[in-house]
Order: C-alpha cells, then sequence, then structure tokens
C-alpha cells in the first residue's frame, strides 16, 4: 500500500480522504498518513483538527515515509500554486489520478492526468480528457471529447457538455451548466446554476441564465 497525505483540512480535504477510503474498500491500495496544513493556527471552525500533520517542514522531516499526495484545496488558483510548488521540492512524490469506484467512465478512452481527482457519482463520456490536479466533484457529468484545464474545480452536480474545453484554473460553480463545444478562458468562473451558451473570456466570472458577465 502506498502512503498519502491529503493537502488542506477543510471539507474538501475530508471529502477526499473518503475517496480513498471507498478505494481501498474496492481494493487496498492507500495508507492515508494525514493531512498536511502550513499553519496549523489558521485552522478555521470547519477545518479538522485530527489527523493533522503539520506543514512543509513536515513534508521536508518525513519525505521518505509519504509515497503520494492529493490536494484537497477547492480553490483552483491555490491548487495550482501549492501543486507547483510541491512537485518541484519533492519530485519523488507521486501524485495519483484517483478515481472513485461508484464513478462511471470510458476507461478505454479517457485520460487522467496526474493528481486528478473523480468523485463519487461523476459521469465521464468518451475521449474526456482531465487535466493536473483537477477536480470532478460528485454528480459532475463531463460530455465526450471535453477537456478539463490543470487545477480546474467542477463543483458538485455541474454538468460539461460535449467538445468544451476549459482551459487552466477555472471554477464551474455547483449546478452549472456548459453547452457543446464552449471554450472557458483560464481562470474564469462560472457561477453556481449559471447555463453558459457562449465562449467565456480569461479571467471573467460569468452567473445566470443565460450566463453573463458579473456587473455588465
Amino acid at each position: 500500500m502506498k502512503r498519502i497525505a491529503i493537502l488542506g483540512a477543510g471539507g474538501q480535504a475530508r471529502e477526499v480522504s473518503w475517496l480513498i477510503r471507498d478505494i481501498n474498500r474496492e481494493h487496498p491500495a492507500y495508507e492515508f498518513l494525514g493531512y498536511i496544513v502550513e499553519n496549523v493556527s489558521k485552522l478555521g471552525k470547519y477545518d479538522t483538527r485530527e489527523n493533522v500533520l503539520g506543514g512543509e517542514s513536515w513534508l521536508q522531516a518525513n519525505r521518505g515515509k509519504v509515497d503520494c499526495l492529493a490536494i484537497g484545496i477547492g480553490t483552483p488558483a491555490v491548487r495550482i500554486k501549492v501543486a507547483s510548488s510541491l512537485s518541484q521540492q519533492f519530485p519523488e512524490i507521486e501524485w495519483p489520478g484517483l478515481i472513485h469506484p461508484r464513478s462511471i467512465l470510458d476507461r478505454e478512452t479517457c485520460i487522467l492526468h496526474p493528481g486528478a481527482l473523480l468523485c463519487a457519482g461523476t459521469i465521464c463520456a468518451t475521449n474526456v480528457t482531465l487535466g493536473r490536479f483537477s477536480l470532478i466533484n460528485f454528480g459532475s457529468t463531463i460530455g465526450h471529447d471535453a477537456e478539463i484545464g490543470k487545477g480546474c474545480v467542477v463543483n458538485p452536480g455541474a454538468n460539461i457538455s460535449g467538445g468544451v474545453i476549459v482551459q487552466d484554473g477555472v471554477l464551474i460553480g455547483t449546478g452549472a451548466q456548459v453547452l457543446q463545444y464552449l471554450r472557458i478562458g483560464a481562470s474564469a468562473t462560472v457561477g453556481a446554476g449559471a447555463v453558459v451558451v457562449k465562449d467565456v473570456a480569461a479571467g471573467c466570472t460569468v452567473v445566470g441564465i443565460p450566463a453573463k458577465t458579473r456587473n455588465s
């Protein structure tokens, strides 16, 4: 079994822990070590305090005891920053793609890059590509030939239609819908429940039905 730690200690981190537990129920693969948080004194009321290991200094001191890392943080920019920093500092540590046993995907044609997480109840159709450190949260659907970029977060119940390209660092809100063959630019945000009917420019936030740039 590979020894794995989770970066973060909030609700998203606990959901990643659940993902790992359910993978182990199907086939024991990971020994969960605990949560890595840089500043334990700043843990909030919604953060766990159980199994908190420490920060990067702990990881440095115990690098020979950690085989894998997973990111339990729901903010795309932070996911990318943390992954980039730790990948450079600890090149020997693996970032496994984690697939919940109750997700559905075409395993022959879908591509999961390192660090991608596919949570419970998700559906990925044919030829889907999930970029490094992307997170597809529970109950989301990804249509055929869609591409999800590095560090993207697709929140629960969102639907990405076929042929959509989601560039790096995008946040797709809970229950949002993105129609076929559109492009969501890097670091954009699609608000919860929004219905996207045209391309979204990089860095923009769109909300509503149909989705429009905020304050426009």
